[in-house]
Parts: C-alpha cells; sequence; structure tokens
C-alpha cells in the first residue's frame, strides 16, 4: 500500500522547470561573438542562466524581438545572470557591446512563436539570426 500511495505522488508531482545554460564567448569552434546555443527552444516557466566564459559579454532583450506582456531584461557585463522565462514566444537576445558585430541568440519559449525579424537590425546581426532560424527550422 505504501508503494501505490509513493508512486501515486510521484506520477501527481508538479513536473519541475528547468534551467538551460548559455556560454557567452569572444570566439568558439563557432567563430567569433557567439552565444553557445545560439538557440534554445524552451518551456514556459523554465530558466535561463547566462554564464560570461570570455570577458566582456552581456545578456539583453532586444526591443521589438519580445513577446508581448514580456519583461525585458539586461545584465551587466561580465555578470553570471539567470532569468526565469514564462511568457511563450520569440525572444531576440543581444550582447549590447556586440550587437553590431553579430552576437545575438534566439529563445523560444513554447511552440509555434512568430518569427519575424525588425527592419532596424544591423546587418551582421540580420545576418546571424537568418541563419540561427534557418538552422533550427522544423
Amino acid at each position: 500500500m505504501i508503494r501505490l500511495a509513493l508512486l501515486l505522488s510521484a506520477l501527481t508531482a508538479p513536473v519541475l522547470a528547468e534551467t538551460h545554460e548559455v556560454r557567452m564567448y569572444s570566439r568558439s569552434d563557432a567563430g567569433p561573438m557567439p552565444y553557445e546555443p545560439s538557440f534554445l527552444r524552451i518551456e514556459p516557466g523554465d530558466s535561463v542562466r547566462f554564464l560570461p566564459t570570455q570577458p566582456g559579454h552581456n545578456a539583453a532583450t532586444i526591443d521589438g524581438m519580445l513577446p508581448e506582456g514580456a519583461e525585458p531584461f539586461r545584465s551587466r557585463i561580465n555578470e553570471d545572470v539567470t532569468v526565469t522565462l514564462s511568457v511563450p514566444g520569440f525572444y531576440g537576445i543581444k550582447c549590447s557591446p556586440h550587437f553590431a558585430m553579430g552576437m545575438v541568440m534566439v529563445i523560444e519559449v513554447g511552440e509555434g512563436a512568430a518569427r519575424d525579424l525588425p527592419d532596424d537590425l544591423p546587418p551582421r546581426a540580420r545576418q546571424r539570426f537568418e541563419a540561427i532560424l534557418e538552422a533550427a527550422a522544423p
């Protein structure tokens, strides 16, 4: 009887949110100024921990690439920061000092997020976003 009770409690326990790690580099095997990974698909309520693996980087949301109702964020340079993303949608993330050099990534929270890119992206950022989205296409 005790085993049955334990099994039932395990089956009805809430699903725990995950924490995903993203590393920030000046250079890696992926090339210059990458986030690794450059694309994450996560569930609402999951967290993302940004790790400044090499110095001089941060993580910040991009205006126009944030779901309606989501809170923007911006870490300090060289700050290890964790953010919880609860609003489903498409999040464009940049390294503020290296945005023009194409240091960007995508986080898709939930399924079926719109993937429209704003018109005013720096050319290298747009190019990297297009490559990330093409590689992530189902």
